[in-house]
């Protein structure tokens, strides 16, 4: 029997539709997998201190959703895609990780990791990537970041680039440097799922501002920044995670006045930038005095290739944010490091940058033929879509329901900074399916679910 309670948070519905909404977060998490054995009303009740009337009304909530089936004298367990006896999945398509796509020819990268490794074996100087070294980077790494940075069209000098590991510590020192600790950060109200924990972590106060198909609304951002006085906003202007919003320029020119009439320092992660031929002019280039721009490879190149640079506003700037990389890491691995900076000095990152957005962009044809108008919002360069669900579906229940027929999506909870940003959609990425045909065939449960009514969804497939 599972051990199962859940974990009810800030939800703000009725007490037996929040342990319902728990129930489906966990079944689309994989917390709960189809089969499993759940507690009964009573021992429910008990674990949570609730009534039992409580207990029963919010399974009966769930079977209702299609979460669960009860059988008699046996028990409640979770539904499978069957709705039939328990037993496992066969396989989950897995649309949940935001990466780049495997190409279905992996020749080039495997052969560029065995050249690259080659080369390292073979070179005499090769005991000084296996040291201490500065927390800001090895000089020819800071360089090469310098080079990577000016190919988004920014002045970027080699001595106010530090290298971090990846976009994720990259965020977390630039936060730091600026002492985001018992102070407001502002973030899009849907915002990549790593900032939540990251604030909490910390300890920033984390305020959500409202966004739209542009992304941040320059109106919302003035007043937060009048209510809250943040130290920071953190976005993501090009393919915004989850929602895929493009910041088109002029739109960036006015985030930037914003902070500068606030004084507002801006962390802009760019880690799809050069995923998108077409991506605009960064959002950091309209206000530099007061941006720390955040250079990522994972996202375009390889995602265990943890280096990321970070573009800083000035000397002063630079020196606070090496220091929070020496409090935390130390230094970036000087190994991955070499790599990054030769694979972008002889074109190879490039190259590997062009043959995963011809997948990524393949990818999305294919969705858009099996998902057509479904598919609310997307780009042909970007790995993930956002798909805004009908009335009749909330995003746990659709994510729960997907994830009982083998598709694993993300609801908008997921991202969204606190419940009111939270809307009736999923996030679906294209490049975590391990092959064109495993997306497909995740794409065609999702379309048939989407034409489902809630209450078929748990006998129909």
């Amino acid at each position: 029997m599972s051990e199962w309670t859940p974990k009810l948070g800030s939800r703000r519905a009725p007490l037996y539709v929040a342990i319902a909404e728990a129930m489906a977060d966990d079944v689309a998490a994989g917390r709960l997998r189809p089969g499993e054995r759940m507690p009964s009303h009573r021992l429910l009740a008990a674990r949570m201190g609730i009534d039992l009337t409580t207990a029963t009304r919010a399974y009966a909530e769930a079977r209702r959703r299609g979460l669960i089936v009860a059988h008699s004298g046996r028990g409640t367990f979770v539904r499978t895609p069957s709705g039939g006896a328990p037993g496992p999945l066969a396989r989950v398509v897995d649309l949940t990780l935001n990466g780049p796509p495997e190409l279905e020819d992996g020749a080039g990268p495997n052969r560029a990791w065995g050249a690259v490794l080659g080369e390292l074996a073979a070179d005499a100087g090769f005991a000084r990537l296996t040291g201490y070294g500065d927390p800001q980077g090895v000089s020819e790494h800071r360089e090469a970041g310098a080079h990577w940075i000016a190919a988004r069209a920014l002045d970027a000098a080699p001595d106010r680039v530090i290298v971090t590991c990846g976009a994720q510590h990259a965020v977390a020192v630039v936060l730091a440097s600026l002492g985001a600790a018992g102070r407001v950060v502002l973030a899009e109200g849907l915002t990549f799922p790593a900032m939540l924990p990251l604030a909490r972590y910390l300890g920033a106060q984390l305020v959500g501002v409202t966004i739209d198909r542009h992304g941040l609304r320059p109106d919302a951002l003035a007043a937060a920044c009048r209510e809250h006085r943040p130290v920071a906003l953190c976005c993501v202007p090009t393919f915004q995670n989850p929602t895929v919003a493009v910041m088109p320029e002029a739109r960036r020119a006015e985030i930037a006045a914003v902070a500068r009439d606030h004084g507002l320092a801006l962390v802009e992660d760019d880690a799809y930038g050069p995923i998108a031929a077409d991506a605009p002019t960064p959002l950091s280039a309209y206000a530099p005095e007061l941006s720390y721009y955040v250079a990522s490879l994972s996202k375009s190149v390889a995602p265990g290739l943890r280096i990321a640079y970070v573009l800083a506003p000035d000397a002063r700037r630079t020196r606070r944010v090496a220091a929070a990389t020496g409090a935390t890491v130390w230094m970036a691995a000087p190994l991955l490091g070499e790599i990054a900076a030769r694979w972008v000095g002889d074109g190879t990152a490039a190259t590997i940058i062009r043959a995963r957005r011809d997948e990524g962009t393949a990818r999305h044809s294919l969705a858009t033929s099996i998902l057509g108008p479904r598919l609310t919002v997307s780009h042909p360069h970007a790995y993930h879509a956002w798909i805004a669900l009908p009335e009749r579906w909330s995003s746990q229940a659709f994510a729960a329901a997907a994830r009982l027929r083998g598709v694993a999506v993300t609801p908008s909870e997921t991202f969204a900074v606190d419940p009111t940003f939270a809307t009736a959609g999923v996030r679906v990425c294209f490049g975590s399916a391990r092959t064109r045909a495993d997306l497909a065939d995740g794409l065609r449960i999702l379309g048939r679910l989407l034409d489902d009514e809630p209450e078929h969804a748990s006998i129909l497939l």
